[in-house]
């Protein structure tokens, strides 16, 4: 559909007097009184997107590897870093080559320092420092970002990238995801930290409606945009992962700053979306919330919460894909359980990436710090390996659907 000038103008306008407020965000991310089942009203065979291969939802048992407990575990991490090109001292580097890292994420804004530098300065400078990050690595990489679009953009027009508009704006101007697929794919970039499929729920929400991160309060509209997003991706070749589960959108804290309770805010209907596009078969990946819900999980937020990740998405939705917890070293994690803890715990929910920011705090052993716990919890058996094996293969499995250009291999 063709949009007026006057549109366009008024829906960048907005975002730029948004943005003057804003501050770099990362990608975070009682049940309401019916307690129905789940409808899962197939979605028009119109709007069903086609993957780079495989469907997101097939078993991981074919393709056991035989590779070490040390690769299998290096996979399941994902690591920011500070700098605008890295060479072979850079611990991201160090990481990706000793310790098997299995993704990095890129960001615009340093938030520790709070300086506007990071990774990425220009288009041909982004490139070259994704370039090199793959050369490094012996499998492929994933090489992720928030790109969602508006505020929450980390490639930005003054970079010299090309203007986007927020997920609220998005529905009115769907083309604008062909184009930000298309940015990623002539970077490297071949995993978008997006779309937010939170609900627009409650208007008061500080990081998902305030800042236009929603497409809609309908679930159905919200399913709609998104598989117009991911198809936009998936014709670039691009993944995509669905954020934040199981619902971001009815909070009324920010879960970057603390723990956020929306038990008494939180409805079902904020499944719906997932519940939606897992059916057609369009959910890459799925990234976690930080939130609490005590009529999910009395003890554990989502990221940490067996019965929500494990019962809910796992079980219940039939999702089978790779789960990326939503920053490990956000307040809601750091402020009420330790390093060890927390990944214990988010392993034992079933999350399959375990992702360390670097961008609330920046702790360059992070990676090794994290192999290490896991390890020793293998050892102990309090993890078992075959739990390690579920996750190996699931991103083994995401990543040969990476093609050759955007998977770095030789």
């Amino acid at each position: 559909m063709i949009y007026s000038a006057i549109l366009w103008r008024r829906a960048f306008l907005r975002l730029v007097v948004q943005s003057i407020a804003a501050m770099a965000l990362l990608a975070s991310c009682a049940t309401s009184p019916e307690n129905t089942k789940l409808v899962s009203t197939p979605v028009k065979d119109t709007l069903r997107a086609t993957p780079p291969s495989a469907s997101s939802v097939q078993s991981p048992r074919k393709g056991a590897t035989s590779a070490n407990l040390d690769v299998k575990i290096g996979q399941m991490l994902m690591v920011g870093f500070r700098g605008l090109e890295v060479d072979n001292e850079h611990f991201i580097v160090q990481d990706i080559r000793k310790r098997h890292l299995g993704g990095v994420v890129l960001f615009d804004y340093d938030v520790p320092t709070q300086q506007p530098v990071r990774n990425i300065e220009s288009p041909s400078q982004v490139k070259a420092l994704i370039a090199s990050l793959k050369s490094a690595s012996a499998t492929p990489l994933l090489v992720a970002i928030d790109q969602e679009g508006g505020i929450v953009a980390r490639l930005k027009e003054r970079h010299g990238f090309p203007p986007t508009v927020s997920h609220y704006h998005l529905g009115e101007f769907n083309e604008q995801a062909t184009l930000v697929a298309k940015t990623l794919a002539d970077l490297g970039i071949n995993l978008n930290l997006a779309p937010v499929v939170d609900l627009c729920a409650n208007p008061d929400n500080p990081i998902i409606p305030k800042y236009e991160r929603c497409f809609s309060a309908d679930p159905l509209i919200v399913t709609d945009h998104a598989l117009q997003f991911i198809r936009a991706h998936h014709q670039q070749e691009v993944l995509c992962a669905l954020k934040h589960f199981p619902g971001h959108g009815s909070s009324t804290g920010d879960s970057h700053l603390g723990l956020t309770d929306v038990t008494n805010k939180w409805a079902r209907v904020e499944l719906e979306p997932y519940v939606r596009i897992i059916k057609v078969g369009q959910a890459d990946a799925i990234m976690t919330a930080h939130v609490f819900n005590a009529n999910l999980d009395n003890q554990y937020p989502a990221t940490l919460s067996e019965v929500t990740i494990t019962g809910i998405l796992r079980d219940e939705l039939n999702y089978d894909g790779v789960v990326i917890s939503d920053d490990l070293q956000m307040g809601a994690i750091v402020n009420h359980y330790g390093f060890e803890t927390a990944i214990q715990k988010a392993i034992e929910a079933g999350v399959d990436i375990l992702a360390f920011a670097n961008n609330s705090v920046y702790e360059e052993d992070a990676a090794g710090r994290a192999i290490k716990v896991i390890s020793e919890l293998v050892q102990a058996g309090t993890i078992s390996e075959a739990r390690i094996d579920e996750s190996y293969r699931r991103i083994q499995r995401l990543k040969r659907r990476l093609p050759a250009s955007l998977a770095g291999r030789p």
